[in-house]
């Protein structure tokens, strides 16, 4: 029982370095606990509401590892040991403590799904096309699941492009839809337009439901609902135990450039509301049971990329042009303040820990928000930021797209999608693990942050 003293057959009392001891064996546990990260946006119902304490002052790098490609993905942490994918096409299996690779699964194609881990198997998405379960200690596989075939969303004339009557894959069209693991379950969007759920163990499909458009969201789960969005511009809560469909809610449409829909982010769920951003520039609340709209917050033009974390009644999400990050009241959508990131955007989705925030940006920075105070106490910059970052940046600190974009035409828009990412963005969403941050970069590397 609690406070009672531990005795020995001979009447003896433990030492008090046994005490201590077993003292320090608890709160190493504890840590452990504290330690894991094992979905996508941290539980879910994707809040973004991590456990760990995070790291309260300018962050040291514990250590980095490089990959062969950009690392869109975010991190799973889970027995010590960290998961992340990257646009090399391989999944990498690292020592959590050092850094040490200690396996590598690789697909025919980028991986930019953020793993799931659970009951010892990993699960992610590829370009490839498929969906995959890996042994979580060996990196064998153990089952995969064709899809119909990724894709990203594709529109004529794409953002005002030329040529006008050419279709064009959206080159910001960047993620792909991260699994959610629940009642042995693996459910996940795909760009064949459908969600899916597979049997965790088997990979069979349990049930699939058929949206009018690439599925790239992640889905959150809350009270046997999925919630996931589509670029159909529709977004859909589906019985997670069938997929039938519960209600479906419009967003805006743009049939002209294309440029003012669909929905990239994935959605937050809390106290009987779900939040999501989309690309006509709204950020919504809905009640989680009807689907009826609360309230939206319009972002002037700018897109909601990232996933909402909701937080002690308040909701924070950034933006695409405007480079703004919103705190917002959660049952009312006023702002509680909004700070100026300079006009870069922020497709990552923050992740909060304790009384912090900690956001990634396209120019290359992580950033440490005091909730309470509204303001940023610390900046992270990436590797390639500080190298790569002054040659597209303003003197006033702004994104100098004219350097990066040379003309209205499709090519030079993926061209210069590209160049401006070569400045170390981190798109990926930060992870906190007990006290760690793990967070990707376009740079290529995966950076431990204490």
């Amino acid at each position: 029982m609690p406070g009672t003293i531990t005795r020995l057959a001979d009447d003896r009392r433990l030492p008090v370095t046994s005490i201590s001891a077993i003292l320090l064996a608890f709160m190493a546990s504890l840590l452990l606990h504290d330690a894991s990260a094992q979905t996508f946006r941290a539980n879910l119902a994707h809040t973004g509401e991590y456990e760990g304490a995070g790291v309260k002052g300018p962050p040291t790098v514990k250590w980095t590892f490089h990959t062969g490609g950009q690392v869109l993905s975010s991190a799973a942490v889970e027995g010590g040991v960290v998961y992340v994918g990257s646009t090399d096409g391989k999944l990498y299996a690292l020592d959590a403590a050092t850094g040490t690779m200690k396996w590598k699964f690789a697909t025919l194609a980028r991986i930019a799904s953020s793993p799931a881990v659970a009951d010892g198997l990993v699960f992610f998405t590829s370009y490839d096309s498929k969906v995959h379960a890996v042994d979580a200690a060996t990196g064998k596989s153990r089952w995969e699941f064709q899809t119909g075939g990724e894709r990203r969303f594709t529109a004529k004339g794409l953002h005002g492009s030329l040529p006008a009557g050419e279709s064009m894959p959206d080159p910001f069209d960047m993620f792909l839809s991260s699994p959610a693991v629940s009642g042995g379950s693996v459910v996940v969007g795909s760009g064949d337009g459908n969600v899916y759920a597979f049997d965790a163990k088997s990979g069979a499909v349990r049930w699939k439901f058929q949206t009018g458009d690439v599925v790239h969201a992640s889905p959150a789960i809350a009270d046997g609902v999925v919630f996931i969005g589509s670029w159909d511009s529709y977004f859909y809560a589906l019985d997670a135990t069938t997929g039938a469909e519960k209600w479906r809610f419009k967003t805006g449409e743009d049939s002209v450039n294309h440029n003012q829909v669909g929905i990239q982010s994935s959605a937050a769920v809390a106290n009987g509301v779900v939040y999501f951003g989309c690309r006509d520039s709204n950020l919504y609340a809905l009640d989680a049971a009807t689907g009826t709209e609360k309230w939206k917050f319009n972002n002037k033009g700018s897109w909601v990329v990232g996933s909402p974390a909701v937080h002690e009644g308040r909701v924070y999400f950034g933006t695409s042009e405007t480079g703004m990050l919103y705190s917002l009241v959660a049952v009312s959508g006023a702002v509680v303040f909004g700070l100026d990131f300079k006009h870069w955007p922020t497709f990552s989705s923050a992740a909060v820990a304790g009384n912090l925030l900690y956001v990634g940006s396209n120019e290359g920075r992580l950033r440490a928000v005091d909730l309470g105070a509204g303001r940023v106490t610390w900046t992270f910059r990436t590797a390639a930021s500080r190298a790569e970052g002054p040659r597209l940046t303003h003197r006033d600190g702004t994104p100098n797209y004219a350097g990066a974009y040379r003309e209205n035409f499709y090519q030079a828009m993926v061209t210069g999608a590209e160049r401006m990412l070569s400045v170390g963005a981190i798109v990926a969403s930060p992870v906190v693990a007990g006290n760690i941050i793990y967070v990707g970069s376009t740079d290529g590397n995966l950076y431990a942050l204490r």
